[in-house]
């Protein structure tokens, strides 16, 4: 019989290496995507604040989604950042328990958010003389906060679930506290709760998947109807980055989670963890800011404006010494 490790202090993660050139390798290699990543959607939160031309619900819910995917990377890459850095694998149980919650916390918040920008984009489109009597500043911040709040209720259901079962090992098969994995150290029937709340999500996820697409097949049959080539054209340029980030935000998931069990291995595990939990917060600003040229224009102006001060500081040094 194994033991009873419920009481355990700490947690042990999936190391990447033992070799220490490797490990400081994917110090910096974690480093790097950390910092593209955060930078990336920090730029995008400050060129839609300072820019009050972005000062609409479409941009409003795209902050929120920044937001949102800054979260998600900081919750599990320093942390491997720096167990690869003082060559550990140990985590406490506390924090073990904060990674699971607010993974599911902001997970879930990042497709409820995603959910309501395809009913922004549904109401642009189809109902454009109503778009300002429907999603209104008021609207907008009622949806946001329900977003977060099932984020929150998502992570304490998930986390409650998955940390009420007695488990008779510490080592995690994972470089994070990823809660299937973490089930699979259980030797109670309590994981039967977790699976309950997992199919609970799953139903709600697929409820908000089905609403993403009716809403887009009404947008495609409503630009279809639109008589002009270029008018077609700009309203698919504004869903085109939406889908994109819908798109990779479920087909890593899926190809993460439902992978046959014969190929789980760790090395695999590993793989596809970080594709599917850094990939989206990583490529996100970058697929909304490539096809948007309020996006490009807001960040040219930000640019710009670092640029100023340091015009100013030159020019009056150069005139201090004519």
């Amino acid at each position: 019989m194994m033991p009873n490790l419920t009481s355990t202090s700490e947690f042990l993660l999936l190391e990447f290496s033992d070799i220490r050139e490797l490990q400081i390798l994917h110090f910096f290699v974690f480093l790097a995507v950390y910092l593209t990543a955060g930078i990336g959607n920090l730029l995008i939160i400050i060129a839609v604040a300072l820019d009050h031309h972005l000062h609409t619900p479409m941009y409003f819910f795209l902050v929120n989604l920044a937001l949102l995917d800054i979260g998600l990377v900081s919750i599990i890459v320093p942390k491997a950042m720096v167990n690869s850095l003082l060559n550990t694998r140990s985590i406490t149980y506390p924090a073990c328990v904060a990674q699971v919650f607010f993974f599911f916390f902001l997970d879930g918040s990042d497709f409820a958010i995603l959910t309501i920008m395809a009913h922004d984009r549904y109401v642009a489109i189809c109902n454009p003389l109503q778009y300002e009597t429907i999603i209104h500043k008021g609207a907008c911040i009622q949806m946001a906060v329900s977003a977060w709040i099932a984020g929150i209720l998502n992570g304490i259901l998930h986390t409650g679930g998955t940390f009420a079962n007695t488990f008779c090992s510490n080592t995690i098969n994972q470089f994070f506290c990823e809660a299937p994995q973490i089930l699979k150290l259980s030797c109670s029937d309590m994981y039967l709760v977790e699976v309950g709340f997992v199919m609970f999500s799953c139903s709600l996820g697929l409820g908000c998947f089905i609403f993403i697409i009716v809403s887009y097949m009404k947008i495609f049959a409503a630009v279809l109807k639109i008589p002009s080539v270029h008018g077609q054209k700009k309203a698919l340029s504004i869903c085109l980055p939406h889908i994109t980030v819908v798109t990779l935000f479920l087909f890593t998931g899926f190809l993460a989670h439902m992978r046959p069990r014969s190929q789980n291995s760790s090395d695999q595990n590993v793989l596809f963890a970080i594709f599917y939990v850094i990939s989206p917060s990583l490529l996100n600003p970058y697929i909304y800011s490539m096809r948007n040229k309020e996006i490009k224009t807001a960040l040219l102006k930000l640019y710009d404006l670092g640029r100023f001060p340091k015009k100013i500081a030159s020019k009056a040094f150069l005139q201090k010494w004519d």
